[in-house]
């Protein structure tokens, strides 16, 4: 019976995962407030009906998708401004980071860059709660570097908004410039290394 069981949530777990690659595809061309459940299943090649075992609405699709596009990121995040190297070698191997999540997920980051202001309030609800983790992560960390005595709790939030708001800037620019020839590639690589570096020069004077 276990084993029967064991094979029956393998399944449904392949079928939900097959939903939400089918739904990422389809959402290269359109946004989640247009996309149909229909449509979902459809690519996938089971009844509408099936979707429902899976997931409320679309909306709660596009929430997951959330969840897997920026769930991996939390250990890049750290990486960003892990107080492990020098400031300008820290921020062109986070940049570097950037780049490459992009280049290995384009459709995660199209998704997240799209869907952050769109119509679909709970997807927007559930970006900005990443989001708002990612800042209380790097928050953390900061604190833990000499750079940060005599910062207080709210400044260090700031500061670590900032970083993910540079992070994101970052990846949307990457993503235009997938494409691209290199050396556009690499105008974008110095743009988003001098823009961490200027919120590094801050940090380092905020407290002057």
């Amino acid at each position: 019976m276990s084993h029967t069981l064991g094979i029956r949530q393998a399944q449904k777990q392949r079928t939900r995962q097959a939903l939400l690659d089918a739904a990422l595809v389809l959402l290269e061309e359109q946004s989640l407030s247009s996309l149909g459940l229909r449509e979902v299943t459809r690519a996938v090649g089971v009844a509408p009906t099936a979707f429902y075992r899976h997931f409320g609405s679309t909306a709660d699709l596009g929430v997951a998708l959330v969840e897997e596009a920026l769930g991996s990121l939390h250990p890049m995040i750290r990486t960003t401004v892990a107080p492990t190297r020098d400031s300008d070698e820290r921020i062109a191997g986070a940049v570097d980071l950037i780049a490459g999540h992009v280049a290995a997920h384009p459709a995660h980051v199209r998704f997240v860059a799209r869907e952050r202001h769109g119509g679909v309030r709970a997807v927007r609800e559930a970006i900005r709660e990443q989001l708002a983790r990612f800042a209380e992560e790097v928050r953390d960390e900061l604190a833990g570097g000499p750079e940060s005595a005599g910062w207080d709790g709210a400044d260090l939030l700031m500061l670590a908004g900032l970083y993910v708001d540079q992070i994101v800037s970052t990846a949307s620019l990457f993503l235009e410039a997938l494409e691209a020839p290199a050396e556009e590639r690499e105008r974008v690589r110095r743009l988003a290394c001098r823009r961490m570096r200027l919120i590094s020069i801050g940090r380092d004077h905020w407290t002057d």
